[in-house]
């Protein structure tokens, strides 16, 4: 990381911002529907949801179970969200003051929330989770979620979503702004909003994805308008680097490992070709993890998880064979697979534990030579 960073006070400002979308609840919950973004009612003037009924309040259930769904109404927040343009009608219509909130995972929407409260900085190690910020990078003016996005991109070589023209951004009353994306791969990003998620891509820089809700554009509440800035009114896709990077930090669920696989022919190839001592080790991790290493090569699509999984089925099966030291097949492996998806270690772990598992329980002899 650059020593040399400097931020100013307004590194913030946008540029001046059109008028809203729809300056009418009812037009706006209609705008946002035919978009395919499921919308549900806000409080009058808040940003919050409207409170569920009474007897949702006194009478604990999971939304899903909730009567009042099936019959109309509203309750629970987002998960009460439609597409039903009756129900909007009847929603807004007899109620026009009410704001609207869009569902992000059933819309298919990433949404970078970037705050701009200044604040002092955290300490080093939560300005951008997982990434080190040494003792001698000058942190001077760092002060909101505009600069720490910045500064993830930079670090990426890319352009900070805040500047993202090519995409729909909402300026909030407080002076931060909303990102939307299109999640175009249909994968759950999850959010980091909300207690104990565990989750950050930067210091006050939430993401809105799958679990929670958006302010629609045009939205006034009593602190203000959320105004949408330049011309693009529609969420651009999730830029790839973006994607990366909340997969780094945890945004995706744990993944379902996947079932252990037969082992290669290139791996059979390796145990029964190989000669004795440290070199014959070397070749037949070389073989086994080839096809993990040429996953480094390609940022995503490559299929990294099929192929950690046979790779450390296979060692697994190499390792109860006694073909393969446990403790150094294991740091290849993890090594390997770390250089091809840098900063996925708990995912890899996971691959690992579960194909390594299953292949020390199968035994990989060379043929006629098993005990």
């Amino acid at each position: 990381m650059p020593s040399e960073l400097r931020f100013s006070r307004s590194d913030s400002r946008l540029p001046a911002p059109q008028a809203p979308v729809a300056g009418q609840s009812p037009d706006t919950a209609r705008w946002c529907a035919r978009r395919g973004w499921p919308v549900h009612p806000l409080a009058a003037r808040r940003k919050t949801p409207v409170a569920n009924c009474g007897h949702c309040r006194t009478d604990r259930h999971a939304p899903a179970a909730c009567p009042c769904l099936a019959d109309g109404g509203w309750c629970h927040g987002f998960h009460a969200a439609t597409l039903d343009q009756e129900r909007i009608r009847q929603w807004w219509g007899r109620h026009p003051e009410l704001g609207v909130g869009v569902s992000c995972g059933p819309a298919g929407l990433v949404v970078v929330d970037i705050d701009a409260h200044p604040a002092p900085p955290p300490a080093r190690d939560r300005i951008l989770p997982g990434i080190p910020v040494s003792d001698d990078v000058d942190l001077t003016g760092l002060a909101n979620g505009f600069h720490t996005i910045a500064v993830l991109a930079a670090l990426r070589g890319r352009q900070s979503p805040a500047e993202d023209a090519t995409t729909l951004r909402v300026r909030t009353p407080s002076g931060g702004l909303h990102v939307w994306y299109r999640a175009a791969d249909h994968r759950r990003w999850q959010s980091s909003v909300g207690t104990g998620t565990g989750r950050a891509l930067a210091w006050q820089v939430d993401i809105r994805a799958h679990g929670s809700y958006i302010v629609a554009p045009g939205n006034t509440t009593d602190a203000g308008t959320y105004t949408p800035v330049g011309d693009t009114l529609e969420p651009a896709p999730l830029p790839v680097w973006l994607a990366q990077e909340l997969e780094r930090t945890g945004h995706l669920p744990v993944i379902g490992v996947p079932a252990p696989r037969p082992v290669p022919p290139r791996a059979q190839q390796a145990v029964l070709g190989a000669g004795g001592g440290r070199h014959r080790v070397r070749r037949v991790l070389a073989a086994v993890l080839a096809p993990v290493e040429a996953c480094g090569q390609v940022a995503e699509g490559a299929g990294f998880s099929n192929a950690l999984n046979r790779a450390a089925y296979t060692l697994g099966g190499l390792i109860a064979a006694g073909r393969l030291p446990r403790e150094e097949a294991e740091r290849a492996l993890r090594d390997t697979a770390a250089a091809a998806r840098p900063g996925q270690e708990q995912r890899i772990g996971h691959i690992i534990a579960a194909g390594l598992g299953a292949g020390l329980e199968r035994p990989l002899y060379p043929t006629g030579r098993r005990p």
